[in-house]
């Protein structure tokens, strides 16, 4: 990962380019990625290349409007780099580099830092000052400079695969419908903390990770899922909550809380302070305020015994 244009090697060679925002990583963009690759091997370039922005260009033009993001920037990295890229250049976007001009961008990004001899993105890929450049912007300027550009729709069967998709999906809870649209379930990732412990009280310890109110996570409710520690590479079974925990008064932090199922628990499981990914497979229910905490312990042996079958019916 390059974090900046004056991070890429100079002697970095010919290159299949692909630019984008890529949040999430979803299919369409594997398909972008698919075909770069295609395009790399035909035409002997070095390797694929993805240029991705940092912060969101929307949260410095329109903070305003800047839509949650699916995933963090080191989280796409990765997700990149599975999908088949070698290697991600992170610009750091500004207004100043808001206001290059097409041509700007493609000379001193796409042809002289990463030696295009491909450019391949999303039909409807808009870039440059006032987004004055499109994928004919790319072909003209290609036949100048020595590279060809190709625009791949993002067609997902009924509808078209987009971030803004995944993220309708999930504000209703629909986890399943992202995870359609991800290839893969949707997740989170955070380093576990200390919370009130009032899940150990009553029996079912979780694993709290804070949420972020730039980053996404599904609608208030109860999950069935998946934990995964990334120091070790253990992925364990859990019922999963997010929320603000409404039957107790005073709660307003929202956080998404993992209690591992026991029998992948162990007795001595400790996860303060391990970074972990959980996975969303199929929500359970919403979110509910009880009158007692016997009927919220009762509730939640109900989640377990959900999620313990809802988990056998749709296997990793």
């Amino acid at each position: 990962m390059w974090r900046s244009l004056d991070d890429v090697p100079a002697d970095l060679g010919r290159t299949v380019v692909t630019v984008g925002n890529f949040d999430g990583v979803h299919l369409g963009h594997q398909h972008v990625i698919a075909r770069a690759g295609e395009l790399a091997r035909e035409l002997g370039a070095d390797g694929v290349v993805a240029v991705i922005f940092e912060p969101h260009p929307i949260a410095v033009l329109r903070p305003e409007h800047a839509p949650p993001t699916l995933t963090t920037v080191d989280t796409r990295v990765d997700l990149l780099v599975e999908s088949g890229v070698d290697g991600v250049l992170v610009l750091p976007f500004s207004r100043e580099v808001a206001g290059w001009s097409p041509e700007r961008f493609v000379r001193d990004v796409l042809v002289d830092a990463l030696h295009a001899r491909a450019v391949v993105v999303g039909a409807n890929f808009r870039f440059g000052n006032r987004a004055a450049g499109d994928v004919a912007t790319l072909r003209e300027l290609g036949a100048e400079l020595d590279f060809v550009a190709e625009g791949i729709a993002l067609d997902g069967g009924p509808q078209v695969w987009s971030s803004t998709y995944v993220r309708n999906c999930l504000s209703t809870g629909d986890v399943e419908g992202a995870a359609e649209a991800l290839g893969r379930p949707f997740t989170v990732r955070g380093v576990v903390v200390v919370g009130d412990k009032r899940g150990r009280e009553l029996g079912y310890p979780t694993a709290n990770v804070p949420t972020s109110g730039m980053q996404c996570a599904p609608a208030d409710g109860v999950y069935a899922g998946r934990l995964l520690r990334l120091d070790t590479g253990e992925q364990m079974p859990a019922a999963i909550s997010v929320g603000t925990n409404p039957t107790f008064a005073g709660e307003r932090e929202r956080r998404v809380e993992s209690y591992v199922l026991p029998e992948a628990a162990g007795d001595d499981l400790d996860l303060y302070g391990v970074e972990v990914e959980v996975a969303f497979v199929s929500r359970i229910r919403g979110m509910l305020r009880f009158d007692s905490v016997e009927q919220l312990v009762e509730q939640m042996a109900d989640d377990v015994r959900r999620t313990r079958a809802r988990l056998v019916e749709q296997p990793r």
